[in-house]
């Protein structure tokens, strides 16, 4: 069942039509599924101290109810290494349109996976499971199945990616952690139900998935409507 806070986090974002990124990661935590350490800074000062809690190198990342896409904008900065080079960055995000605070965040490596769901009007959530990032649109490798999952449907969508090697280990590389990412999907699956009605879309892109764990490094929460 939705819990308060995740219903809060959808009420406050119905203006936008989508939750921004900050929020999307503070609901999939509250839902169970990994998240990278973050904080949403809102001043210079609290982007410095979260950094150094997190621990340099960090990712900044734009936050604004008006930026979507942040690639697009140069919103996303990536191993920023110390003070000068995390306010440097801050200072440009200032400059973009909505600029409301920026998300600071541990760097986590990994293959990049996507995750993602959208609401069929007919049947319900479909989840889709694929080689994600920046190439996501290029090789178009992925795999769906109709919600909710099953531990053998997210082994079948595994097996049906042509890219599978990758995750299960290819030239001698260690094979990422299939039982996290298992127990990932299950929670979004069990998540994608809870939201029919509310959510229109869910996209979690990358998952960076290591032979440690399964992490959400982004996700993009698309609201319905009419909700």
């Amino acid at each position: 069942m939705l819990n308060g806070e995740i219903l809060d986090i959808l009420s406050a974002s119905r203006e936008a039509g989508w939750v921004v990124e900050p929020e999307a990661k503070k609901l999939l935590a509250l839902a169970d599924l990994p998240v990278p350490k973050f904080g949403w800074a809102k001043k210079e000062d609290e982007a410095v101290r979260m950094a150094r809690e997190i621990g340099y190198p960090v990712v900044a990342k734009v936050v604004s109810p008006a930026i979507l896409h942040k690639s697009e904008w140069k919103g996303v900065a990536v191993g920023l290494d110390g003070d000068q080079a995390l306010l440097g960055t801050y200072e440009r995000f200032k400059r973009l349109e909505g600029f409301a605070g920026m998300l600071v965040e541990e760097m986590v490596p990994g293959l990049e996976l996507i995750v993602g769901a959208k609401v069929d009007y007919q049947f319900g959530p479909v989840i889709l499971l694929g080689i994600g990032g920046t190439g996501v649109e290029i090789y178009k490798d992925s795999a769906l199945r109709m919600a909710p999952l099953q531990e053998r449907d997210v082994r079948s969508m595994v097996r049906n990616l042509k890219a599978r090697a990758l995750l299960e280990g290819y030239r001698g590389a260690e094979p990422v952690n299939l039982a996290d990412l298992t127990r990932l999907l299950l929670a979004f699956s069990r998540l994608m139900m809870e939201l029919e009605g509310h959510v229109e879309s869910l996209d979690l892109n990358p998952v960076k998935c290591s032979p440690e764990k399964c992490v959400v490094a982004d996700a993009r929460i698309m609201l319905m409507k009419s909700a």
